[in-house]
């Protein structure tokens, strides 16, 4: 197991450029399995967890050319589809949340899947309902295999119907939109997710022939066809990355320029930092973070305390919840944060308080974060990272705080951040990473 080191106190400065985005990444290369044709994909997140999907598509024999880090070639001409059922694969998707992803593809063209136990962060309940009933409303069955703790899903055939969702889920969205664009006739789905990556996943099955209307909206319809073919893509730069790198500069008193952010695609997000009072400037496609000695939260019109929570798109995505609460423990003023979709998310707060932030857990859900106005600063102290974000927003306090600061389980923020300690480093953060 790997550790961070931080020196915390330092200023930082210069220019810093997002990787592909995550959970952009999850869907599209699964999409791959759609087609026997090449589909050339760029902007690839160097990550655990996208590499870790690409070692699975490996394993299943999908022909993979990585010319560089960031940009990859796959074929799914052969795919073994008896490995499905193996323990191996079993165990190995089973480390991935994003595995789920698979069924889809797997279901629409091989009429057959497997949905392993989800892994990935320990933030809550993430229950694959939605998924399985939308699957059912195809064509499909399914049981569940105690033995190998997954579902296995058949169809003799794929079905378009009209379904409404439960919940706006973003990966149950992609999942049934990749079965349904090579299900026979008209799918509708109702209540779908319309975040930016489910976007740029209708617009990427689109090119490759499938016939999807209703893109951007959470009523997408989708006329099936027999085959798919190959395509290029180009993934959006990751958001979750620039607001952490917003919360970061405010933090730390720092002037960072962040480059090619793919401004249209940020929705709210440069918005909720700018309720907490940090100025940005907005160059083309870059942003700009100005350093700030004092930064205000902004009051309601009567002059209420603040509350900033996550919602579906197009509203806050609950990823960047707990880099807006740390970023809130220097500014002037209070927020409430209600983290309204997993009840785990915020426990981190225990290290933040032990590090000197006041900040008042109400619940699982809600957290009073009491802004310091830099009366004070953070100490650094040794916290281990319970989950991709939240590791990044206690890597931000660390960065913030006087003295040394230990981050263990730094490999949950290698899930989700490339290279994050040599492009803090290029900064002038004084990161190590030790074993």
């Amino acid at each position: 197991m790997s550790i961070f080191e931080v020196i915390g106190g330092k200023n930082l400065s210069g220019t810093i450029q997002p990787q592909g985005a995550k959970n952009e990444a999850l869907q599209i290369i699964s999409a791959v399995l759609l087609t026997k044709e090449p589909v050339v994909i760029q902007n690839i997140p160097d990550i655990i967890d996208v590499n870790l999907l690409i070692e699975l598509l490996k394993e299943i024999n999908v022909k993979v050319n990585r010319t560089d880090r960031q940009t990859c070639t796959f074929q799914a001409d052969e795919v073994d589809v008896d490995y499905l059922s193996s323990e191996a694969f079993h165990k190995k998707s089973g480390r991935l949340r994003g595995s789920v992803m698979l069924a889809g593809p797997l279901l629409a063209r091989f009429k057959k899947a497997y949905l392993p136990k989800p892994g990935g962060d320990k933030i809550g309940r993430r229950k694959l309902d939605t998924h399985i009933i939308g699957f059912q409303k195809l064509g499909a069955d399914y049981f569940y295999d105690e033995i190998a703790n997954c579902f296995q899903l058949k169809t003799n055939g794929l079905k378009g119907t009209f379904m409404q969702l439960d919940e706006p889920s973003v990966t149950g969205t992609a999942n049934i939109l990749m079965a349904a664009s090579l299900a026979e006739g008209t799918t509708t789905i109702y209540n779908a997710a319309c975040e930016p990556y489910i976007q740029q996943l209708c617009k990427m099955l689109n090119r490759m022939g499938a016939k999807i209307e209703g893109i951007g909206s959470n009523m997408l319809i989708i006329q099936g066809v027999e085959t798919l073919n190959g395509t290029t893509h180009t993934m959006l730069p990751d958001m979750i990355e620039v607001g952490s790198f917003i919360g970061m500069a405010a933090m730390t008193q720092s002037d960072i320029i962040i480059k090619n952010v793919g401004l249209k695609e940020l929705g709210v997000i440069p918005e909720k930092f700018q309720q907490l009072g940090i100025k940005m400037n907005f160059n083309d496609d870059d942003i700009h973070i100005p350093a700030q000695d004092i930064y205000e939260i902004q009051t309601y019109l009567e002059g209420g305390i603040p509350t900033i929570y996550d919602h579906p798109w197009p509203g806050l995505t609950p990823d960047l919840l707990s880099i807006i609460l740390v970023t809130a423990i220097q500014a002037k003023g209070s927020v409430l944060i209600h983290q309204k979709m997993f009840e785990s998310r915020l426990f981190f707060v225990d290290k933040l308080i032990e590090m000197g932030a006041q900040v008042i857990l109400c619940d699982p859900h809600r957290a009073v974060v009491v802004g310091m106005e830099r009366q004070k600063k953070l100490r650094g102290i040794t916290m281990s990272s319970p989950d991709i974000r939240a590791g990044v927003a206690l890597l931000i306090a660390a960065l913030s705080a006087e003295g040394k600061s230990i981050i263990q389980n730094i490999e949950q923020i290698d899930r989700g951040y490339q290279y994050i300690d040599e492009r803090l480093k290029a900064l002038g953060a004084d990161i190590t990473r030790k074993d």
